[in-house]
């Protein structure tokens, strides 16, 4: 996904890396790792900070709302390419029939629900905190005995490179409940983007 198009904190990239339900297939795990890896050490000093802010309801819904409609575009984009004007128009347009005010707000919607996400124990459906949850799935790899070695060590490896560049701190803590409301509509929409 092209830079400018930030659909989400790589700690849901990593939260969704590797669900007690999925790990099954070993095959599908080290997949997620490997898109997941990239969206982890791509921008790490290019990105801005992210600007952490109370989530709605309205916020949330409008998101899921618009997920369908984002994908359509962004589907269509060549990988590491910056959108052109016209892409960033109706991305804006998208985002605007949704009620934000432009694709920039949605951006930051979205990446602070990933950032709780990122928390979120998949099979629990509970905020443990993003360390709780690579640690989890650190320990689910290495019990993993159908995933072949050179597969096994590089999920280890960005696992445990994720440990090293934790994300941020929820500091609304009332995003955790709220993300945990919409948790399987926003795991659908969002999880997408992530595979």
């Amino acid at each position: 996904m092209p830079a400018l198009l930030r659909p989400a904190l790589a700690a849901f990239g990593v939260a969704c890396l590797v669900s007690a339900t999925s790990l099954a297939s070993s095959g599908s795990a080290f997949a997620q790792a490997k898109q997941a890896a990239p969206a982890q050490q791509a921008e790490p000093a290019q990105a801005p900070p992210l600007k952490q802010i109370a989530l709605t309801d309205k916020q949330i819904e409008g998101v899921l709302a618009a997920q369908k409609d984002m994908d359509v575009i962004t589907e269509k984009l060549p990988e590491n390419t910056a959108p052109d004007q016209k892409v960033i128009d109706q991305l804006d347009g998208v985002a605007k029939t949704h009620g934000f005010a432009s694709y920039d707000d949605y951006s930051n919607v979205v990446d602070n629900i990933s950032l709780v996400l990122g928390g979120f124990d998949p099979a629990a459906k509970k905020y443990v905190g993003a360390e709780a949850v690579i640690k989890a799935q650190i320990a689910q790899v290495e019990a993993d005995k159908k995933m072949p070695a050179k597969d096994k060590k590089e999920v280890l490896d960005e696992l445990n490179d994720a440990l090293k560049t934790p994300a941020p701190a929820v500091e609304n803590k009332g995003n955790i409940d709220l993300v945990g409301k919409y948790f399987d509509k926003l795991v659908a929409a969002l999880g997408d983007d992530q595979n």
